[in-house]
């Protein structure tokens, strides 16, 4: 019976985390119906997840054989949601227990601190548990003092990086109503500082009338695909007709096969945020239930596009400075003896988008453009110095991509090798 509970129950990720969502609903006094539906949603999403990893790896690896053939060096592209779900496969278990009991922590801080926020970012929570389990055991550290402490750490910095940037979301919003939870926080940060530095923030980007035949970067789907059929059409030619036809593409035409791989890694892509929407879709109302009970005056810490409304313009300067900053830093990286990042469009989107906001409050439109370009810079960078700390999950094509994980990755990598 405690093999079955063990390695059965407690050892299946999504089982584990799906009675998570059971416990959360019976506690609010859900209907029996809501707690059945909330629980099989739960578990369905890490299948669903599980599914779309198998889809992503297929054309990582493809892009990284085309990539490696054409310039004669790999590139890893950074998507959280694909290293997430390839780590499931090793660090599933200790994952999923990390962010449960980080949840646990972050309440308890807030309840007995002055630090009332409360981390909804769900699927954000889910990385970072995930990176903590990945750098910690890769490290050498395992079972009971890998949860405990990965726990605390993840807790405290549910908590903590909403409170950093707190100052600048009452800027932004001008309230102190809600806060931001996302793990982009060093590069949001950065950006409000060189915005002010460099800036003016008379000069806003809201100032400016954005030409209507940009709008298609708002629908993050679409712009994926293209981004990353564009990648495989530059590296295609490169990597030569005979080689992606006889090697790769089972005699179909390579510019054929390269617009399907570039669609599917999107789509790919697609599917990984389908099953993770449905997981944090019940586990964070179970979570904020709970926290709405014991914590009093708690500020939610919201996804980043909850800052898009304040500065539309903001949102795309941001991403375009990001991204150029990305393809600059491609070129750099193999020049200080580093692995080749290529420029990924989920994490220069959605963290340099938010980073142009903070930088716009600070700094206006030199402060969006110079902010995120720094944010580029730093989400080029990191995910590249994080790959070593990772092990085997180095080598898998993809890695982090938003700028609090390669903070945190590398720091505690150095810090386990320190004491160890």
């Amino acid at each position: 019976m405690f093999d079955f509970i063990m390695k059965d129950v407690l050892g299946s990720p999504a089982i584990l985390v799906g009675l998570f969502a059971f416990i959360g609903l019976l506690l609010q006094k859900k209907s029996f119906p809501d707690i059945v539906s909330g629980t099989l949603k739960t578990i369905m999403g890490f299948v669903i997840l599980g599914g779309g990893a198998g889809i992503l790896i297929g054309s990582l690896n493809i892009f990284g054989k085309m990539f490696e053939k054409a310039f004669h060096i790999q590139g890893v592209i950074p998507n959280n949601e694909a290293i997430v779900a390839i780590a499931q496969k090793t660090f599933g278990k200790e994952t999923a227990m990390i962010m449960l009991f980080g949840m646990v922590v972050n309440i308890l801080i807030a309840r007995f601190t002055r630090f009332k926020y409360i981390f909804l970012t769900g699927h954000h929570t889910l990385f970072m548990a995930c990176l903590i389990s990945a750098v910690f055991a890769t490290g050498g550290v395992t079972g009971i003092p890998l949860v405990i402490i990965g726990s605390i750490i993840l807790g405290s910095l549910m908590v903590f990086m909403p409170a950093i940037l707190q100052p600048y979301m009452r800027q932004i919003t001008g309230t102190d109503q809600i806060a931001l939870g996302h793990f982009g926080s060093i590069g949001y940060f950065t950006s409000a500082w060189i915005g002010k530095l460099l800036g003016n923030k008379a000069q806003s980007t809201e100032d400016i009338k954005v030409p209507k035949s940009l709008g298609f970067l708002r629908d993050t789907s679409v712009a994926m695909s293209l981004t990353m059929v564009i990648l495989f059409f530059i590296v295609a030619p490169f990597a030569g007709k005979e080689f992606i036809e006889k090697q790769l593409s089972g005699g179909v035409n390579f510019l054929v096969f390269s617009l399907m791989q570039g669609i599917t890694f999107a789509a790919g892509v697609y599917v990984v945020l389908a099953g993770v929407r449905m997981l944090i879709a019940e586990i964070v109302p179970a979570f904020k239930g709970i926290a709405d009970k014991v914590v009093k005056d708690a500020k939610p810490a919201l996804d980043c596009p909850a800052v898009f409304p304040y500065a539309p313009n903001a949102v795309i300067i941001g991403f375009l400075s990001s991204f150029v900053a990305g393809i600059i830093s491609m070129f750099i990286l193999p020049l200080v003896g580093l692995k080749v990042i290529v420029p990924g469009l989920i994490p220069h989107f959605f963290t340099g988008a938010a980073a142009g906001v903070f930088g716009n409050a600070t700094g206006g439109r030199r402060g969006a453009v110079f902010g995120a370009f720094a944010n580029g810079i730093l989400i080029s960078f990191l995910p590249a110095l994080l790959l070593p700390v990772l092990g085997s999950l180095g080598f898998e094509g993809t890695t982090f991509g938003d700028s609090d994980f390669g903070i945190v990755g590398i720091l505690l990598g150095y810090l386990i090798k320190l004491f160890s």
